[in-house]
């Protein structure tokens, strides 16, 4: 029997104002000023060796939040640029905080002229973190290096292949390509809850210089990080590129995903480790997307119900995504209050 009209009506107010209220403190977590951490300064002069991210957390409590408060100077080409001697001042505008750059002036002795040269920009995040994992390793589709060309055989019929041996490819593209990457189909990812396959890593087993073209193509091994065998697939190799800038911000839809990997194969991981994570473009994730790293207890027995019950999920740190694909992404753990381990939950902060 459906309720009375009245009470219907009840109910739908009931709920819009749910509705209402639930939009207002989104609305309010979304758009509140970054808190201050205690005791922060109120001027700072950048050193060589700070990251962004290490210079914000001296000002705030979320320091992946730091550019809700910084403020573009106009003297600076780039806002996001900042130097070694560069100050920092943090002032109140509006009950909010705000932080400006005073650009370090380039200093001119005379009779002669001397130029000090600025030294280059801070960083968002440590370089050596991740630079080696900025082209490498690759995530690909099932198969995906199936068309690839491939190692045949080193020379003199070797194969067992290292660092300047020489050796002969076949399938590789006709195209005039100098440089190569040596790669083999490595692990296999999974979504822990749905199973569904997200990708292969192809694992960079090393790189090779084309030293004569043809069907049968000869190479010699520049670099090796494995043994290189016979079988082992060949693409162009990627142009080396810099460390981008990145911008932390937080994803703008609410999403969970799970880290599936941990490049070493390690249990657990701690502040500036790469991790891998099963959220990718699809999910509109992309390079600077902070998440929020939680710790799923498991369930304990009641002491004195003796059932059992779901222990809360505690935060363990943030990460943020520095490298994507379409169904995982790579990440750098940039917190943590506790050991971080494969199959945390990853979620929007």
């Amino acid at each position: 029997m459906a309720p009375p009209v009245s009470i219907r009506r009840a109910l739908t107010v009931l709920v819009l104002a749910f509705s209402m209220i639930s939009f207002s403190l989104t609305n309010w977590a979304a758009t509140a000023s970054p808190e201050l951490k205690p005791g922060h300064p109120t001027r700072y002069t950048v050193q060589k060796g700070d990251t962004l991210w290490g210079i914000a957390g001296r000002f705030l409590r979320d320091p992946w939040r730091w550019p809700e408060i910084w403020q573009r100077n106009t003297a600076i080409d780039n806002p996001h640029l900042i130097y070694p001697g560069d100050v920092l001042v943090l002032n109140m505008v509006n009950g909010s905080p705000e932080l400006r750059v005073l650009r370090r002036k380039v200093v001119k002795l005379s009779p002669a002229v001397y130029t000090e040269p600025l030294d280059e920009a801070i960083p968002t995040i440590p370089p050596n973190a991740i630079q080696a994992f900025l082209t490498s390793p690759l995530v690909i589709e099932e198969d995906g290096l199936k068309d690839a060309g491939y190692v045949a055989i080193g020379l003199d019929g070797k194969i067992a292949l290292g660092m300047h041996s020489v050796m002969y490819a076949r399938g590789l593209p006709a195209a005039d390509t100098k440089f190569y990457r040596i790669l083999r189909p490595g692990k296999r990812f999974f979504d822990p809850l749905t199973k569904e396959f997200l990708g292969q890593q192809a694992e960079h087993v090393g790189d090779a210089r084309l030293l004569t073209p043809g069907e049968t193509a000869k190479l010699e091994i520049i670099r090796s990080h494995k043994e290189v065998s016979p079988g082992d697939r060949m693409l162009p190799a990627p142009s080396d590129i810099g460390l981008p800038y990145y911008t932390p911000h937080a994803p703008e839809i609410n999403l969970r995903g799970f880290i599936i990997d941990a490049p070493g194969g390690v249990a657990e991981v701690g502040p500036y480790s790469v991790v891998v994570v099963s959220v990718g473009t699809r999910e509109n994730i992309e390079p600077g997307h902070v998440l929020r790293i939680m710790r799923d207890a498991g369930v304990a027995r009641d002491p004195v119900t003796r059932n059992l019950f779901k222990i809360p999920e505690e935060e363990s740190g943030l990460l943020m995504v520095f490298r994507t694909f379409e169904k995982v992404s790579y990440a750098l753990v940039m917190e943590a209050v506790r050991p971080v381990h494969v199959l945390d939950i990853v979620e929007t902060p």
